[in-house]
């Protein structure tokens, strides 16, 4: 399987930010990694060995980028309104920089899917449903959707526009829930040790509400929150859905 590796100095963030690359072409598949997790975790979990057969056939090509949830939601001592200011200089790297980028390794039309695991998940949601302009869709896997379960406590605006729980409910932008509604999401999740099946049940009910067509899926209880689970939820989801 094809691998580049790029970096440049992020304007929004103001720091050399990497991307990892696989593949030579397909739909996009744009990978958010986990709480504190950098942009080789998929590849070093093998997740990457999972989905390496549709890859090589064409059918995606994977970007990985880097998180910076140590230096947003999850650094120790940041004051929560600082926090809240990274989560959306994130987001801008995402949408200003990555989608762009994306853009000139596969063409201006190659739609582009998100995905992630844990953190990623709720990341990738919510990039999402803030921009379903540029995303075709979404496999969200072992998520909770709402930012509070991060955010210590602390609650602002930013902090309510990046939690899709607390503004789906609110948004009446007839346009914007059009382009939600016309892209594929995939809410799965495991019922095993530190799954939250509850909270896609809640979220799930919340996009419902909005006639926002998606996809719950409750996995068994032995499909824990782990890498295990999230081998097999991936590449069926990519095979089948996409």
């Amino acid at each position: 399987m094809k691998k580049e590796e790029h970096y440049w100095f992020s304007p929004a963030l103001q720091k050399d930010m990497p991307i990892a690359v696989y593949g030579h072409y397909g739909q996009a598949v744009l990978m958010i990694p986990t709480a504190a997790a950098d942009y080789l975790e998929y590849e070093r979990f093998q997740l990457l060995d999972h989905i390496r057969p549709l890859v090589e056939a064409g059918r995606f090509k994977i970007f990985s980028v880097n998180s910076i949830n140590t230096e947003s939601w999850m650094h120790p001592s940041m004051e929560g309104a600082h926090k809240a200011i990274r989560h959306n200089q994130f987001n801008a790297y995402v949408t200003e920089e990555v989608v762009p980028f994306i853009r000139q390794h596969t063409s201006p039309e190659t739609s582009i899917i998100l995905t992630g695991a844990s953190f990623g998940a709720l990341h990738s949601m919510n990039l999402f449903l803030r921009r379903p302009d540029l995303f075709s869709g979404v496999i969200a896997m072992s998520g909770v959707y709402d930012l509070t379960e991060y955010s210590k406590g602390y609650y602002d605006e930013q902090v309510y526009f990046n939690s899709p729980i607390h503004f789906i409910p609110n948004l009446t932008d007839h346009s914007t829930l059009e382009k939600m509604r016309s892209g594929k999401l995939i809410l799965a999740t495991g019922q095993g040790n530190h799954e939250d099946p509850e909270a896609n049940r809640r979220f799930s009910e919340v996009l419902w509400n909005k006639s926002i067509q998606h996809e719950l899926a409750l996995w068994g209880h032995d499909m824990h929150h782990d890498w295990p689970t999230w081998r097999q939820m991936l590449p069926y989801y990519l095979e089948n859905r996409f």
